[in-house]
């Protein structure tokens, strides 16, 4: 008779992997937890795309380039792997691996009522042991407002809240914009539910 399991529930990062490349479904991974993603809503893919139209065209030509959803970011230190919103790697590993990135410099959340405490918890505090990462940014669905939290040369990370009229701060990429081009076309009347 064999020993038990200590979590016959644990999955290994290699099982997850083939399942992934084997599917059309995408699925988070955290330490041996498989966490399905859900769709989004038109709020969520629409600011998406204007943050990553505004990123594309502001690195463009650089050795910086912006991914959106459907590309994992490994975080070995934590086991885990994510699907960001949006993230930018200038990394010249990253730019030969077609599936998996690893240093991301720029990460970036929507917030959905369904993700948010798992984007501002678990996913933060993986995300943090990126030693590429210098920014986090966390874009609210029900009214203007960006959190970006950025590393400082300490290695504490410091939030900074930015609200309607305001200008955003990228200083990973050298960027500036208006919070409302990443709002450009998004509804938040009460009968259109947030992602």
């Amino acid at each position: 008779m064999g020993l038990p399991q200590e979590n016959p529930a644990y999955i290994t990062p290699e099982a997850y992997l083939a399942v992934e490349m084997a599917t059309d479904t995408r699925n988070e991974y955290l330490n041996g937890e498989v966490f399905a993603m859900v769709g989004t809503s038109s709020m969520h893919n629409i600011i998406v795309l204007n943050l990553a139209q505004a990123l594309r065209n502001h690195l463009r030509g650089g050795p910086c380039q912006v991914f959106a959803i459907d590309l994992k970011l490994r975080v070995e230190t934590a086991n885990a792997y994510f699907y960001p919103d949006l993230m930018v790697t200038c990394s010249e590993a990253d730019r030969r691996s077609d599936f998996i990135k690893t240093e991301a410099l720029l990460v970036v959340e929507v917030l959905s009522p369904s993700t948010a405490l798992f984007d501002r918890d678990k996913k933060f505090a993986s995300y943090r042991q990126l030693p590429s990462l210098q920014e986090y940014v966390l874009v609210d669905t029900e009214q203007e407002g960006i959190e970006c939290y950025r590393r400082a040369d300490n290695g504490e990370w410091i939030m900074h809240p930015y609200g309607a009229g305001e200008s955003v701060t990228l200083h990973g990429l050298n960027l500036i914009f208006p919070i409302g081009m990443a709002y450009q076309d998004v509804d938040f009347t009460p009968n259109n539910p947030s992602c």
